[in-house]
């Protein structure tokens, strides 16, 4: 086709589009006569991203923390991109799922791999100043990486493994949140208080997360997969995908985090709180939570150990090879 035939096919393209849709493109032609040329910079905002690290003390490193941790809201973004298109997904199709949830560990894997920035990239005795200005904020109040939970499995799956057995799909959302895992991580056991931290937290986005559960109640990843033809719920790869996802989430993610709480929190026998007064030692190690995202992918032997050998992988440094 020549060029001016290409052009007038495609001028007969648009303007089929655009009557379909009620809309003039002669008003959209003048309006590309009269838009400014995009830039890089402005297309992402690069301007405004560069600005928006504002560290509160005067320690250098202190700088590196806020842009790493903006850096992980982005990617757990790219993640619940990837989770709302399985949720809304009505195809069953079994490539599109497989090829979703390789997305999502791929997102995963780069988080995982670039958190040594956190452990190795900043200096421990900084760090243990400049964050006494933070109190009480904490990462514990991640809302995207709540939502990433929510859009994986049923609330069920999420309360508390200690009073998991209590509930069932039966119960309301509402009531399921009120036992969901990382409470416990910021509240005093002995006093049942919450701290300020989860305080914060409650008031800010426990309305957005219910809403957000209730929207996916019966249609959450784990949801999807058990909907999918008994053929594609055999399918190796994405069992596989699946299993990873897990993995990534619920095991090699949290203990990364333990890896930069050992690096700056414990040393010489003795433990640093927390910025948002978590325990962290009973919060984070996996096998001490045991979420589980698709627990009928595995078997009774590997639900009972979940997370166990990582875990005391990291508590005895002397067992590291």
């Amino acid at each position: 086709m020549k060029k001016d035939e290409l052009i007038e096919s495609q001028i007969n393209k648009l303007e089929e589009k655009f009557k379909n849709s009620g809309q003039d493109l002669s008003s959209y032609l003048d309006g590309l006569l009269y838009q400014r040329y995009l830039t890089y910079w402005d297309y992402i905002h690069l301007d405004t991203l560069l600005s928006i690290q504002v560290p509160r003390t005067h320690f250098p490193d202190e700088e590196i923390f806020i842009m790493y941790h903006q850096i992980t809201e982005l990617y757990f973004k790219l993640i619940l991109h990837e989770e709302k298109q399985i949720v809304d997904d009505k195809s069953q199709d079994l490539a599109f799922f497989i090829s979703k949830a390789n997305r999502i560990n791929s997102y995963f894997k780069a988080l995982t791999s670039s958190f040594s920035i956190m452990i190795n990239g900043m200096e421990r005795e900084q760090f243990l100043r400049y964050r006494m200005a933070l109190l009480p904020a904490s990462g514990f109040q991640s809302a995207q990486y709540r939502m990433l939970e929510i859009y994986a499995t049923p609330m069920q799956n999420l309360v508390h493994h200690t009073e998991r057995n209590d509930f069932s799909e039966k119960d309301s959302i509402e009531e399921l949140y009120e036992h969901i895992y990382w409470k416990k991580g910021a509240t005093d056991l002995k006093t049942g208080e919450k701290t300020l931290t989860l305080k914060q937290f409650e008031y800010r986005y426990t309305p957005r997360l219910i809403r957000i559960a209730n929207q996916v109640k019966g249609s959450t990843i784990y949801e999807k997969y058990l909907s999918l033809p008994e053929s594609h719920q055999q399918n190796n790869t994405l069992i596989g995908a699946l299993k990873n996802l897990d993995i990534n989430a619920n095991i090699n993610w949290p203990l990364m985090h333990m890896g930069s709480a050992y690096r700056y929190l414990a040393k010489d026998k003795a433990t640093v709180d927390a910025t948002g007064g978590t325990n962290w030692k009973e919060y984070l190690p996996p096998s001490f939570q045991k979420i589980i995202f698709f627990p009928t992918l595995y078997s009774k032997t590997e639900l009972e150990t979940w997370g166990k050998q990582w875990v005391e992988h990291i508590f005895n440094p002397q067992n590291k090879n």
